[in-house]
């Protein structure tokens, strides 16, 4: 049986492994508050994304998406924390990319899914 392509769930999945590379580097620098952060932060955008595929009803999509969403905020946060921070390494370009194209998908998606709600 073949999958339909999901281009968010490519998107989300491919960032949390970025994340999941750049935090071990975080790590080997001894910057454990802020990997462990950015850790869950980074990889809970794609497992919402993932978990909506599953949602009860389009209200409950678009509150899982929102999550995601949500996530994908606080992960920015992190990753301009350490681009600006003293003694971290910057974040690679390619995880702000996916983040960017992440986000992206994430409010075209929320608001055809509200708009189609109404």
């Amino acid at each position: 049986m073949d999958k339909k392509r999901n281009e968010l769930l490519e998107v989300t999945f491919e960032l949390a492994l970025d994340i999941v590379q750049y935090c071990e580097l975080l790590e080997e620098k001894k910057k454990f508050v802020i990997a462990r952060q950015l850790l869950k932060a980074g990889t809970s955008v794609g497992a919402n994304a993932q978990e909506s595929q599953g949602a009860e009803s389009r209200a409950d999509f678009v509150h899982k998406l929102k999550i995601a969403y949500k996530e994908s905020e606080e992960t920015e946060y992190w990753l301009r924390l350490c681009e600006f921070s003293k003694n971290y390494p910057s974040p690679p370009q390619t995880i702000k990319n996916k983040l960017e194209s992440s986000k992206k998908l994430l409010g075209k998606i929320i608001g055809s899914a509200k708009r189609n709600q109404l």
